[in-house]
């Protein structure tokens, strides 16, 4: 069954390698969550089945499992009430060590097959994806659906794609033959095999637990490891229901459903430092904070550690052709899911003394306030916000705007708790936006949420300085500038 999978998918297959050769935009997922690509019903079904899920138990079976854990608040203002099996941690790695004999022996065909196959069946339940994901990570549910769903199955392809393309660069078999003048050739027939790192373990964060776990999760799948999937404590669902659907897919093409197992666990215990650090585990895929992910580089010795950690984004203005399409976009970048992506910006480098515009010169205080007043104007409508900004996934996040409030600084926009049309309780922030001088130490750590500085500089060349310097101590996963004048670009 796992070769009829390869087969049914190897046209798929063959086009993502192409895509990924020639570096252009393709997906064989469609974005948008129209009946004509997904059917008429799929929208009410996948709230359906979403619906169905809740307050009670997660029918999924775990070979071990002791007890259930659960206890995941949406963001909008209600509990879930599902409880998912606990496995202990010993199981887990000896689960996956057992499943590992016969899946590793199956080689890159049907690894390949079982992954695709995976990801075939998760864009089928896309939309009860997308409301498992927008109610454990407050993402609206556009943002829910695109990048819990078919953004995140595009990942997922794409490491399938490009472990694929490595393996096949192996032969099975080689003849070597070295001449040996009137002697006969020396000859030798290579075999050779493909042999898995082991077990990997996933840790998932709060946020993006899909777009961020699936390429991971299917790198190490299709490379013929067994995977631990341990989802973080606030976002359980959406990794739940991918393990559900792997597991199924495993058992139907006769391997041992313990190839992918979940690790549910409690909020505050020590799974993830136990699987990290035992001695099978020989992957370990990580997104999340800065002190764990250092923690792990440096402790998770045993294994390959990759890690996508924290940062601080930064946005240079030097100059600009159209100042409030500037702020605009700026607002936008500021608000989209209230400032919990990795990408967001947070300090915004502008010359004390102003810069030039289409318009004239416009000084410090003009661009912070143009960018005041393009947040004002597009949190203006809180039932169009909402679907903007998201909801804060957790209450640590909220606190932390009071705490930056707390610093004192000049504020430039406030942010104000709205009232979401459909979810009474829903935890939704617009963004703060702060005024602070470039030598202020608050501007030299991650501010995680809806929370930014516009930061005054004493040139462009000094926001330059600051923002490589920033990046060498703190690390940043975006940068952008504003320029008119091609030797500053």
């Amino acid at each position: 069954m796992s070769h009829e999978f390869f087969e049914r998918h190897q046209s798929l297959l063959e086009r993502a390698q192409a895509a990924a050769a020639e570096r252009g935009y393709w997906s064989p997922f469609a974005e948008s969550p129209s009946p004509r690509h997904y059917g008429e019903t799929a929208g009410d079904d996948g709230r359906a089945a979403f619906e169905a899920l809740r307050g009670k138990p997660f029918p999924l079976a775990l070979t071990g499992a002791q007890g259930s854990v659960g206890g995941e608040q949406s963001p909008y203002g209600f509990a879930l009430d599902i409880s998912y099996p606990q496995v202990p941690v010993a199981s887990l790695v000896q689960n996956a060590g057992r499943a590992l004999e016969q899946w590793r022996r199956a080689g890159p065909r049907a690894w390949v097959g079982v992954a695709l196959e995976i990801l075939a069946r998760l864009n089928r339940r896309s939309f009860e994806i997308a409301h498992a994901v927008q109610h454990t990570t407050g993402q609206g549910f556009m943002m829910a659906f695109q990048a819990g769903g078919p953004h995140a199955q595009d990942r997922g392809v794409e490491a399938v794609a490009y472990a694929w393309q490595e393996m096949a660069r192996i032969p099975g078999v080689a003849l070597w033959e070295k001449p040996q003048g009137k002697h006969d050739p020396i000859k030798m027939e290579k075999r050779f095999t493909i042999v898995p790192r082991g077990v990997a373990l996933v840790i998932g964060c709060s946020t993006f637990p899909t777009w961020n776990g699936y390429p991971g999760l299917f790198a190490s799948l299709a490379t013929g490891n067994t995977v631990i999937v341990k989802p973080h404590p606030g976002a359980i669902l959406p990794l739940a229901i991918t393990v559900q659907v792997a597991r199924e897919v495993l058992a139907e093409a006769g391997f041992d459903a313990d190839v992918v197992q979940l690790a549910a666990h409690p909020a505050g215990d020590d799974t993830a430092q136990r699987l990290a650090q035992d001695p099978a585990v020989k992957i370990v895929d990580f997104t999340g904070s800065s002190v764990n992910g250092n923690w792990l580089e440096q402790h998770a010795r045993q294994a390959q550690v990759y890690t996508e950690k924290a940062g601080v984004n930064q946005v240079i203005v030097d100059s600009t052709d159209d100042l409030k399409g500037m702020a605009r976009n700026l607002a936008f970048s500021l608000a989209l899911y209230s400032g919990q992506m990795c990408t967001a910006p947070q300090n915004i480098y502008v010359p004390r003394g102003g810069i030039a515009t289409a318009d004239g010169h416009a000084s410090f205080d003009e661009v912070a306030a143009a960018l005041g007043a393009a947040l004002q104007k597009l949190c203006a409508d809180p039932a169009k916000a909402v679907e903007l900004t998201g909801a804060i996934q957790n209450e640590g996040i909220a606190a932390r705007i009071e705490q930056a409030r707390g610093l004192g600084l000049p504020v430039v926009a406030d942010s104000q708790a709205l009232e979401h049309p459909q979810f009474a309780g829903a935890r939704v922030r617009t963004p703060l936006l702060l005024r602070a001088e470039a030598g202020n130490p608050a501007i030299a750590q991650e501010w995680f949420g809806p929370i930014a500085f516009v930061v005054a500089t004493d040139s462009t060349a000094h926001s330059i300085d600051l923002a490589r310097d920033s990046v060498v101590r703190h690390g940043a996963l975006s940068l952008a500038a504003y320029t008119t004048d091609e030797r500053v670009a």
